[in-house]
């Protein structure tokens, strides 16, 4: 099921929530999202715009820790959480993104790359192309479970990522069989979630000319 909410009262674009759960269902799970981890993605409960964003503290490729603080932005940040570098869905989405960085980055935005890949996974992005932006590890899931974000994988797609050589375990370096549903949030310095964008159809990513535009729409409205 598609939930449309605006973005504010005096901006244009709307809000995509394709979560398959109703408003009320969305409402009610709020408070316990931080503990949530879903049966399926489409069972997940994304962070809604207007919410704050929570703070954290994960890897970045080298090993050393990023830390987000909501309470305390220098600029406005954009986060994408992705299933990792396996992924040929989530790569293609991080290379379409290259057409709009430098405009993201012109508007005054932080970008941030979540996976669910280990530190160490990350590191053979690095040296593929100059990136602009944060790559982080949250190998964990802490930070996709306080998103809302978190759901466990069912043993019938294990066997099936097996069968295409895809370890989960060796990627993330845990058994635990979690992934992000793939979202993109746009937040403002005021630490709030100006514009989410999160589908349990891992094939289905935000359009990048639909982010430059909610990005530029959550400037105007600080």
């Amino acid at each position: 099921m598609k939930y449309i909410r605006p973005l504010s009262a005096t901006l244009s674009v709307v809000v995509l929530f394709l979560v398959g759960c109703s408003p009320d269902a969305v409402e009610d799970a709020a408070s316990d999202v931080y503990d949530r981890v879903a049966s399926t993605a489409e069972e997940a409960h994304p962070l809604m715009a207007g919410m704050r964003a929570p703070s954290f503290e994960i890897p970045m490729a080298d090993g050393s820790m990023y830390s987000f603080d909501a309470d305390n932005l220098d600029q406005p940040v954009i986060i994408i959480f992705y299933r990792g570098g396996w992924c040929p869905w989530c790569n293609r989405q991080l290379a379409s993104l290259r057409s709009v960085e430098e405009e993201l980055i012109d508007l005054g935005y932080e970008m941030l790359f979540i996976s669910a890949d280990r530190e160490e996974m990350l590191e053979p992005s690095l040296k593929t192309e100059d990136i602009a932006y944060t790559l982080l590890s949250d190998n964990e899931m802490d930070v996709a479970r306080d998103y809302g974000l978190a759901f466990q994988v069912s043993q019938v797609t294990l066997d099936r990522y097996a069968t295409a050589g895809i370890d989960l375990e060796a990627a993330s370096g845990y058994d635990h069989h979690i992934l992000p549903v793939p979202a993109t949030f746009v937040i403002g310095l005021d630490g709030m979630i100006e514009f989410v964008y999160a589908n349990p159809n891992y094939r289905v990513r935000v359009d990048p000319e639909l982010l430059v535009l909610a990005a530029s729409l959550a400037i105007e409205d600080l």
